[in-house]
């Protein structure tokens, strides 16, 4: 049996960004697994999301985004005692984003921080079926940031890896998330940067920006970014509108993204390029040569720009179709 399906596991959380006027905020779904979960749908890959969302009406306009998708639930957990997280997000001039706090709330602690091993044990079975029918395993590092979350994701990851499904992580560094937690805001930035590697240790796959990879391994070489785990990972390192660096099946090369004059917002941008990458590595196979390589590249840097176009992350992430008719108009 050829495993297809994915299985994406973090936080989802609003995106409340500012607006152009800088008078206002609009509030949209996001949250780096989920974006990626629902990127990999909109390119017709299975996915399932697991993660813990507030039984508050952003969980359920979360959970109405995944069943318009068909994401997969089954190990989605509602919480009575916190809420979804709410995200600010500010713009710069270019349409660059930052995070520059959370909305208070009335719960010492945000859903995203309590997602349970215990609750998912109960589901083992169905766990394991799952991961039969996975090829693919996503996550990022956020909800490391909680003792409670971390201990779920890092039984997860031992999962993965007993059933032989392929560890996708997106370093996705984002300091705001450890500075406001009941959890870790005491713990140092060295220990911080430790348990994150010691996460890292577990990818097949490992996607960083050009930031983190300066921060965490103090190069911007992906062979030599490689070289520092003993499983020697696939590497993959974004700039921005830069040229992609990567280190893929053993082979090392730098690919142009396509640009344009139309960049809105690029909220989830990275996420929408994960997800294309893992799509078109799922449906053409794990790239063999260079040029398998460029290709899977491009397809994941136009999902990347295509939802750059507009607000939001998950609104704007494109179709497999609106993908290809792109790629077929650079051609032409």
């Amino acid at each position: 049996m050829k495993k297809k399906k994915v299985i994406c596991i973090g936080e989802a959380v609003i995106d409340r960004i500012r607006n152009k006027s800088n008078k206002g905020f609009t509030d949209f779904l996001g949250g780096a697994p989920a974006n990626v979960a629902c990127a990999l749908r909109k390119l017709k890959i299975d996915t399932t999301f697991i993660g813990s969302l507030g039984s508050d009406n952003y969980g359920k306009k979360f959970i109405t985004q995944f069943n318009e998708l068909g994401v997969n639930l089954d190990f989605l957990q509602l919480d009575n005692d916190s809420s979804t997280r709410v995200v600010n997000v500010d713009r710069d001039q270019f349409g660059d984003r930052f995070f520059s706090c959370f909305e208070e709330s009335s719960h010492s602690y945000f859903a995203d921080e309590v997602l349970s091993k215990k609750l998912i044990e109960k589901e083992i079975l169905n766990l394991q079926k799952c991961f039969l029918e996975a090829k693919y395993l996503v996550t990022g590092t956020i909800l490391l940031s909680s003792p409670i979350s971390a201990e779920t994701i890092f039984f997860l990851l031992e999962q993965a890896k007993k059933f032989e499904v392929k560890i996708v992580i997106d370093l996705n560094w984002r300091e705001v998330f450890w500075d406001h937690s009941s959890f870790s805001s005491e713990l140092s930035k060295a220990a911080r940067v430790n348990l994150i590697k010691e996460c890292l240790n577990h990818a097949n796959v490992l996607k960083l920006a050009k930031e983190e990879a300066t921060l965490f391994f103090e190069d911007e070489n992906p062979l030599l970014i490689s070289q520092q785990f003993s499983n020697q990972p696939d590497v993959i390192i974004t700039d921005g509108e830069n040229p992609i660096s990567w280190y893929i099946n053993g082979l090392q090369g730098i690919t142009e993204t396509p640009m344009s004059q139309k960049i809105v917002d690029t909220t989830g941008a990275g996420d929408a390029f994960l997800a294309g990458l893992i799509s078109k590595i799922i449906s053409s196979g794990y790239p063999l040569n260079g040029l398998e390589i460029e290709d899977c590249i491009k397809f994941a840097s136009v999902c990347g720009l295509l939802t750059c176009l507009g607000e939001g992350a998950i609104e704007q992430q494109p179709y497999y179709e609106k993908v290809n008719k792109f790629l077929g108009s650079l051609i032409s």
